[in-house]
Parts: C-alpha cells; sequence; structure tokens
C-alpha cells in the first residue's frame, strides 16, 4: 500500500461531497470530502456488508459471477468494483458544481476559490472556465470510461483487440447507483464530458490506487468478471446502490483532510464501516437451534402445521405453497419454514408481504414477538414496517423507541426518544426488535433484515422503477411470504411470479400463503421456481394442500392430517327485490334479534340501502338520537376517510367479534344489528354475523364473506332462534331466468348492471351457474338436506370444486345460458389478456423464453418509469396495481374564521406547524400525533375526477401547504358543509357517504 499523502497527487483533488450542511466544517473537518476517500469508504462498506449481511446464497451467485466460484476472490473484486462507482466524478461538469446553487449561501464559494486553487497547482486538468465544457452525470461517464479503464481493447474503448463485454456490463450497473440502469445510447453521449485524452490519466491513476490498496492485480480483472444469471446484475447494481447509501452517511463518515495519507484513510474507511455496519444492525440472522414451543410456549404444531414441518427440505432453498382456510396455522407454519430455511441457508432475515395496510400492521405485532423468540441473548435487530402510512402507526413507533433505548445513536427523529420507554422487565425480548429511522426511506424498508409490507413492495421490485434493483437485493437475501396469494389480480399474480423468478434466480426462498388456489396459480407459481432455477418441474401427481417444490424442481404434496372442521351454510339465490323492499325485509327479519350483515358491491348502493333502511327502522319505532341513524344499524364503506372509518371498524369487531375473554360469549354482542358494507368488510376484521346477505360476486370472495357467518361457535347460543342455521343470501337481478351480470347496453337492448363495471361479467355467471348446479346436491353425507331446492355449501370441501369450476376450463352449457356463458367468457378473456399485456409491458423477467439470461440492456429504465410510488410517464410508469390511477389527498376544514381544522365541528384544530423530532421528547410526540391526525384524514381520490388534465403538484394547492408538514401533499379544502373550496372543486365529503363527486 503506498504511504501517499491525498494532497500529493492530482488524483487526490477531485472531490466526491462537499459540505453544504456545514456538519463537517462545524466539527472542525474540511469543506470537501476527497473522491479517492470515498471510494475507500465503500470498498470498506462492501467488506462488511459481504461478511456479515449478505445471505450465504448472494454471496455464492456474486462468487460465481465475480470470483470464478471462489468467496474471498470476489469479496475484493466487487468491493474494488464497487468503490470505481463515482469515478466520473473526476469531470469538469461535476467538479464545477463546488460552491454554487444553494451551497453557494452556505460559504462553500470561498471553499471552492481555496480547492481550485490548489487542485490547479497539483496539474488537476481543469478546463479554464469549467462551466462551459459539455456537461454529462458523473455516473454515465463513470460508464463511458471504465471498461476502458480496466482494460477493454474494443474500438468503443479507443482500441483495436479483444472486447471484454462483462467490464461494460459492470459499467452500466455501477452506473445506475442513482436509480436508473442507462441506456447505451445516454452512456455514448457522455464520452465526450471527461475525454480520455484529458482525464484518462487521472482516471487510470484512482483505479490503480484502489486495486493497490485492496491487494487487486489490475490486469487480471478483466479476465475475472463473467456473468452467467441474470440475478447477478441485479444483484450487483443493487449492493452498488447499498454500499454508497452507507458510505454517505455523515452520521457514521467523516470527510478527510486532504492531508491524510492513503493508508490512514483506510483504516479510518474500515473502522468506520464497521461501526455503521454494527449500528444499523445489517447483520444475518442466526437463530439457535429451537423448538416449536420454544417459538410458541404452551403449543405444540398441528397436523397441518407438522405436515409443513415434515415436507421441508433438509437443505437447500424451496418453495412452499400452503393452502388452508383461515384458522389452520398457516402463518405460524409460514414463519417455522423461515426459521428452518435461515438456519439451512444462511438467509439474512425474512419479508412478509401482506394484501392490505391494515393486515400489515394486524401481523407486525404477532410477527415481531416471532423474531424476538429467535434471537440470541445478545442479539438485536431491525425490523421494518413497509407501506405508505408506516410512520404513523403505533407498531412503527414502538419499534422506534425500542431502538433509542437500546441504547444505539440513530442518525434521524428517533435521537430524541429518551431511555427508558422500554422497560428493564421486557421477558419477551421485543425490546431487542428494533427500527432505525434509516429504514424508513425509500427502499431500505426491504433491506432491513426483517421486514412486513404490503404486496405492492415486491411487485415494485420487479418493474424498472427508481432502484428497483435495491429492493431485489434486500428481498433476495431473504424468505419471503406472500399471504393471501388468492386475493390478487391477475396483473399483481403476474408480476408475483416473476418476483418468484428473480428470488428463485438469486437462491432465496418463498412461501406462498394463500385459500384454495385454482390450479393454473399454483402452476405458474411452480412453473416461475423452476424457471428462475433454469429447471424442468418434476411432478409425481401427488396429492394434498401443501405444495414443496425443492431447487431441483422436485415437487412433494402432503397433508392436511386431520380433517378440519366443516362449515355448513345454506345459500339462497334470492332475486333482488329492490332497495325498499330489501330495506323492509331486513328491518322485519332483525327486528326482534339478530345480527345481520348485507355486503354491496358499490359504494352507492350501501349508501341508498342505509339509508332506506334508516327510513324504515325509525317508522317502526327503533330508537334513535336526533338526526342519527338508530345505533343498531352501521354504515362502513371504503370512501370514508380513516377518522370515520376505524372507530366504526373497531365496534364491529367489539360488538360482534371475539370478547376480551377468547374462552367466553363476547358479553358486548347485541341482541340486534344491521351491518351495511362493502367489500372492505371482507378483509383483517374479526367480525361473526348470524346472516348475511350479499350481492352477487365472484365464488372466491363469497366462500370469504361465508368465513364471516357464524364464525365463532362459542357465540353460537346467543344467536336469534331463526338465525340457528348458517344461511347467506345472495341477492341477484334476473331477465329471462338468466342473471343481469353484464354492464348497461348502451342501446339499452338489455339490462345491465353497474356491479359489472367492479367485478368481470364471466365470473359473476359463471358463479350463478355453479350455484345453481349445486341444488339438491352437497358433498357431506351426513346433511339430510330439507328441501330439495336447497344449496347446500360445506367448506373447505366444496371450495377447490367450486373455485375450479368457476376459474378452470372454458365453460360448458346450452341454451341461453350457454349463449351468456360463452360471450362474457371470451369478453373476460380479452381482459385477463389486456392484463398480462400489462404486467408484461412492466415486468423485468430473469430469462428469455428460450431461458438465456437477459443482458443489461433489458433492465435499462429512466425517469418515465417513476420511482415505485409515484411520478413516471403514462403507459411506462412502475404501477403495484391496475385499475382507476388514484391520488391521495388529506382533507382538512376551512371554519367560518379561516381556522383549518380535521373535522367540520371545528373542534379539532389541524396543527400547522413544522416539528424537529431530534430536538426533544415533546417535539417528537407533537410530530407523531400530527402524522397520525394527518394519516386519519387522509382518503384516495380517482384521478379522473380532476379530469384530463394531470393531477397538480402539491405545491400549487395554496395556501395550505406553505405549511411544512403539508408542503409535499394534495390538501383538499372543505367549507363546513364538506364542500370543496379548493382542488379538486367538484368533490363533497359527508361522515355516512364519503367522498363523492358532484
Amino acid at each position: 500500500m503506498a504511504d501517499v499523502r491525498i494532497d500529493q497527487f492530482a488524483g487526490g483533488y477531485p472531490w466526491a461531497k462537499t459540505d453544504t450542511e456545514g456538519i463537517s466544517r462545524a466539527a472542525g473537518g474540511p469543506a470537501w470530502d476527497p473522491l479517492v476517500a470515498h471510494m475507500l469508504d465503500v470498498a470498506a462498506v462492501v467488506f462488511e456488508l459481504w461478511d456479515r449481511y449478505l445471505s450465504l446464497s448472494v454471496r455464492n451467485r456474486l462468487a460465481e459471477s465475480f470470483g470464478d466460484g471462489n468467496d474471498e476472490h470476489a469479496r475484493v473484486m466487487v468491493a474494488f468494483l464497487v468503490a470505481l462507482h463515482d469515478l466520473g466524478k473526476a469531470s469538469d461538469c461535476f467538479l464545477d458544481q463546488f460552491g454554487t446553487g444553494r451551497a453557494k449561501r452556505n460559504g462553500l464559494d470561498r471553499e471552492r476559490a481555496v480547492w481550485e486553487k490548489m487542485a490547479r497547482a497539483a496539474d488537476l486538468p481543469l478546463a479554464e472556465d469549467m462551466s462551459r465544457v459539455h456537461w454529462a452525470r458523473h455516473e454515465h461517464i463513470t460508464a463511458a470510461h471504465l471498461a476502458r479503464i480496466l482494460g477493454c481493447e474494443c474500438f468503443e474503448c479507443g482500441g483495436t483487440g479483444t472486447e471484454y463485454e462483462d467490464l461494460h456490463v459492470v459499467a452500466m450497473l455501477l452506473a445506475g447507483h442513482h436509480g436508473h440502469i442507462p441506456d447505451k445510447h445516454t452512456v455514448d453521449v457522455a464520452y465526450g464530458a471527461a475525454a480520455p485524452a484529458v482525464w484518462g490519466a487521472t482516471h487510470s491513476e484512482l483505479a490503480a490506487l484502489i486495486a493497490d490498496t485492496l491487494g487487486v492485480d489490475l490486469s487480471q480483472v478483466k479476465e475475472k468478471i463473467r456473468f452467467a444469471r441474470s440475478a447477478s446484475l441485479t444483484l450487483f447494481a443493487g449492493f452498488v446502490v447499498l454500499a454508497d447509501w452507507v458510505a454517505s452517511s455523515q452520521t457514521w463518515f467523516h470527510y478527510r483532510e486532504s492531508a491524510s495519507s492513503i493508508e490512514s484513510c483506510w483504516e479510518k474507511s474500515q473502522s468506520e464501516a464497521a461501526a455503521a455496519v454494527t449500528a444499523l444492525r445489517l447483520a444475518r440472522w442466526q437463530p439457535p437451534a429451537l423448538t416449536w414451543s420454544d417459538l410458541w410456549p404452551g403449543t405444540e404444531p398441528r397436523g397441518f402445521q407438522q405436515a409443513v414441518i415434515d415436507l421441508l427440505p433438509n437443505r437447500g432453498p424451496a418453495l412452499a405453497i400452503i393452502e388452508s382456510d383461515t384458522g389452520s396455522g398457516k402463518t405460524r407454519a409460514a414463519l417455522w419454514c423461515a426459521y428452518h430455511l435461515a438456519r439451512t441457508c444462511g438467509y439474512t432475515g425474512l419479508y412478509m408481504a401482506m394484501p392490505t395496510r391494515a393486515a400489515t400492521n394486524q401481523i407486525a405485532v404477532e410477527l415481531r414477538a416471532f423474531i424476538a423468540a429467535t434471537l440470541n441473548d445478545a442479539d438485536s435487530v431491525n425490523f421494518a414496517v413497509v407501506h405508505g402510512t408506516a410512520q404513523a402507526t403505533d407498531i412503527v413507533h414502538d419499534l422506534l423507541d425500542a431502538a433509542r433505548a437500546d441504547g444505539q445513536e440513530l442518525d434521524d427523529l428517533s435521537s430524541s426518544i429518551e431511555p427508558g420507554l422500554i422497560g428493564d422487565a421486557d421477558p419477551a425480548g421485543l425490546g431487542r426488535v428494533v427500527l432505525d429511522p434509516w429504514y424508513l426511506r425509500r427502499c431500505l424498508g426491504l433491506v432491513s433484515p426483517f421486514g412486513i409490507g404490503t404486496v405492492d413492495q415486491l411487485v415494485l421490485a420487479v418493474q424498472r422503477s427508481s432502484h428497483w434493483f435495491l429492493r431485489m437485493l434486500g428481498l433476495a437475501c431473504k424468505t419471503v411470504i406472500i399471504d393471501e396469494a388468492h386475493a390478487y389480480e391477475l396483473y399483481q399474480q403476474q408480476l408475483l411470479e416473476s418476483a418468484v423468478a428473480w428470488l428463485a434466480d438469486a437462491g432465496a426462498s418463498v412461501v406462498v400463503l394463500s385459500a384454495t388456489l385454482p390450479t393454473s396459480v399454483r402452476e405458474a407459481l411452480t412453473n416461475a421456481w423452476c424457471r428462475g432455477h433454469r429447471t424442468e418441474v418434476e411432478d409425481a401427481g401427488q396429492s394434498g394442500p401443501i405444495t414443496m417444490v425443492d431447487a431441483a424442481g422436485r415437487v412433494r404434496r402432503g397433508g392436511p392430517v386431520e380433517t378440519p372442521p366443516e362449515l355448513h351454510t345454506v345459500v339462497t339465490l334470492d332475486e333482488d327485490p329492490g332497495i325498499a323492499q330489501l330495506a323492509a325485509r331486513l328491518v322485519e327479519r332483525v327486528e326482534h334479534g339478530g345480527v345481520a350483515a348485507v355486503i354491496r358491491t358499490r359504494v352507492s348502493s350501501a349508501v341508498d340501502l342505509h339509508a332506506a333502511v334508516v327510513e324504515q327502522a325509525k317508522e317502526r319505532g327503533w330508537p334513535a338520537e336526533k338526526n342519527l341513524p338508530p345505533k343498531d344499524i352501521i354504515l362502513l364503506h371504503g370512501r370514508m376517510m380513516p377518522r370515520d372509518r376505524l372507530p366504526i371498524e373497531q365496534r364491529l369487531v367489539k360488538l360482534t367479534g371475539l370478547g376480551t375473554d377468547r374462552g367466553q360469549r363476547n358479553p358486548q354482542r347485541p341482541q340486534r344489528l344491521i351491518v351495511i358494507a362493502t367489500q372492505v368488510i371482507e378483509q383483517s376484521l374479526d367480525v361473526d354475523f348470524d346472516w348475511i346477505v350479499t350481492d352477487l360476486a365472484p365464488i372466491d370472495l363469497l366462500i370469504q364473506r361465508r368465513g364471516r357467518l357464524h364464525r365463532h361457535q362459542i357465540n353460537d347460543s346467543l344467536r336469534a332462534p331463526q338465525f340457528a342455521t348458517s344461511r347467506m343470501s345472495v341477492l341477484v337481478r334476473v331477465h329471462n331466468q338468466l342473471p343481469i351480470v353484464e354492464p348497461p347496453d348502451e342501446n339499452n337492448r338489455r339490462p345491465g348492471t353497474l356491479d359489472a363495471l367492479v367485478y368481470a361479467p364471466y365470473t359473476l355467471a359463471a358463479t350463478w351457474e355453479a350455484l345453481q348446479s349445486r341444488r339438491g346436491h352437497c358433498s357431506c353425507e351426513r346433511c339430510a338436506i330439507d328441501n330439495s331446492d336447497a344449496i347446500h355449501l360445506v367448506t373447505p370441501n366444496d371450495s377447490a370444486t367450486l373455485i375450479e369450476s368457476v376459474y378452470g376450463a372454458e365453460p360448458r352449457a346450452a341454451g341461453e345460458l350457454g349463449q351468456l356463458l360463452d360471450r362474457t367468457w371470451n369478453q373476460w378473456k380479452m381482459a385477463l389478456n389486456t392484463e398480462q399485456a400489462e404486467a408484461s409491458a412492466r415486468a423485468v423477467n430473469p430469462y428469455k423464453c428460450n431461458m438465456t439470461p437477459i443482458g443489461v440492456a433489458e433492465l435499462a429504465s429512466g425517469a418515465g418509469h417513476g420511482d415505485g410510488e409515484e411520478g413516471g410517464a403514462a403507459g411506462i410508469r412502475s404501477r403495484s396495481r391496475l385499475g382507476d390511477e388514484s391520488f391521495t389527498a388529506v382533507l382538512l376544514y376551512r371554519q367560518n374564521d379561516g381556522t383549518l381544522t380535521y373535522d367540520n365541528a371545528g373542534s379539532l384544530l389541524a396543527d400547522l406547524k413544522s416539528h424537529n423530532p431530534t430536538r426533544s421528547k415533546r417535539e417528537t410526540e407533537a410530530r407523531r400525533r400530527q402524522q397520525s391526525d394527518i394519516l386519519l384524514n387522509t382518503i384516495s381520490i380517482p384521478a379522473r375526477w380532476i379530469g384530463p388534465r394531470r393531477i397538480p403538484k402539491p405545491e400549487t394547492w395554496r395556501p395550505v401547504t406553505e405549511y411544512g408538514p403539508f408542503a409535499k401533499l394534495h390538501v383538499v379544502e372543505l367549507n363546513t358543509d364538506g364542500k370543496c373550496i379548493n382542488e379538486p372543486h367538484k368533490v363533497v365529503y359527508s361522515s355516512t357517504r364519503g367522498i363523492e363527486m358532484r
């Protein structure tokens, strides 16, 4: 290692960062950090992450590409290459930014003059007028010249010899560290921004210095890089970003003085990298040997769970597909899989993908306890909750508090949290499962060793949004659990297949949890897994609800050992009588006792029925306060803001779910109750109804709704006599003895339903036909059907057959029913093809149809692809789900005196101050209250309500957005009557009808 000072050679004067915030100078440090010092910082971080964070499978993939399979050789080679990511900063166009713009106000213009004088004196080849040179982004300059510097002799590199294509691939991947891997044209344009005749010697000098420091033979680099797998491309690109982001934190890394020696810089880089990785808890999961009862005291695995355990491979990655109804213990079985696979495969941790934010927040509590139970005594780990409103949730606040109480110096808002918030008595060890605020930033939640979030994060990891490869790196180091797989639309399912293929290629494991899946979905997931492993499916044809596939493509199935309890339901297909008659029927049937739910497809239908039921009930003398509906009539739908919806959900669970003593009947259960709701009642709510009335919906949703009927046997003795039998009434509008399932005809040639704009007409027609065909038949031999016309449903026995009859083969029926099914089937297949096309256009797949790996050109993206949450151009932007595009907005009420409040009554004042949580505990608490209030008033608004124009940027929605906490939010101002007075003008809101466009 050359013991040379930075200021003794020209290559020591390009800078990587300048002190725009004044942090370095305030601590007595320099105003700029030498590029060579930052390169050494990044290399040191790579070493630490390689040794402590990367899963063994990811290390193996990188070793294949950068070390001929040798882990240590690859470790050094990857550190060297990643260190060169900012080489393009040695260019006039980048260096000219010193002390310009906002930095000029921080006194950096004076520091610029000092730096430039020194740099010119050292013969750094700066242009006479740096502002007039060809401009390009520094990462693109790196890509334009790196292959030549590392020994490529092709024509593009100015030579006439051998082309080393993989050097060009590495250069492109390094150029993606600001979010987007560029295309070749972009890099070609950047070539002239640092011509080799001017900057080539400086670039080569820097590369040689880093190589010498790390012990790399520069002449051999071009021979050592061989990309054999697609996953190696994305893993390397993600690793570049992660190492750079860690090394760029001024909390852990300090600017180096130009008088420092390279040797002393390298020593400091190594010590600071070790401290940073330790503080951020970037470490592999290393659980001790544990039993099931160690993880869940007082329990033993059920037969179904034991079947999962028995099918797990002893070593190597696995795809597990576990299909069972709610309550069977799927979640714990999946967590055991993650524990077992961490021990056998050396994974960094786990990520659990959930269908909704509400489900994420609920399961996060259980997952935290599980993680705590797997830790060694001295361990402390990061656990991230990943979705758009996570920072306002109680679980995230608890995790942040635990991080501060753990004694770590945090680099963000939690530095103000006072010790002692996690008590000394913590027998469950929850205080060791924490969250550093660093992981609250975009994409980094997936880097955290442990995480839970919405499935959106997973489907965005295979689309070309900004830093998508960092998401993939974080996931590839883990076991990924996908919950509620049956609940996702085809578009998401297609993207999940791409994700499974990428994860398989990277050596990760995947656990899929679901109710009964159509055979086609199960097979698609299995095929995706085998594509990632570049192998064929070997299926011996075993049966069972648990599917286990190993890395060789061998499929094993089994379970359950015990027969699950049968749930018997009488289903009736009733003609929809219209709002008035349905309301009268509901009130009359429940008047003397019963807890009923009506699930409507559209919000407007639910709202109108609620109004009619309230009117009927009042006419019959149901008690109610003035101008309020009776307390035993509840309306719930998704167009309410959380401030109005959440108390209703909490009340519903309190009244109709299990009581606080789960072994006793719920004493809060009312004598009578009518709940009118939309699909929001299907997910994440523990509710138990005596009778369910539902609009016709696809069969899988009807089965799911059946799960809210007679849910808890312990409440059976409280049910009214007329509801002793589990009964579900399915409302259908009929014309000529056929269900009306198609949208209204423009020419009014046939009756239609707006429900067809929500659910595919074919799935409605096929569901109706499947139920009709079951009249008088029952899969349970013990049942005595009291009516030959009855539809008797037994779950889970009938679930698979019914689902397959709707989503399986093309329908076969005669007459007008056959014509309806054929017509809607063709329309449905066309719609599915459109969804598939949307997914295919956005998804990045690791292998082409002929199973050859994709190249770096297929990974190229740009600003048009967005950042994963927003932004981008129509048609190519990354999207986690289809449907009408929408945007989120915060609703605030402007009172007559100009005051802004969260409610129309004016009792909840809006806090418009900017709170700095690093100052005090009081500021932290104020910031959290503010976040919570904003979340409670946040709602989704269809983009079409704005009209054909683009959604105006938040800063244009004056005057509210001039206030700090609302500066980046869309804020809808309402008057006290709920009418919008800014953007969009035609929006109105009420606590019952929710948000509407008038």
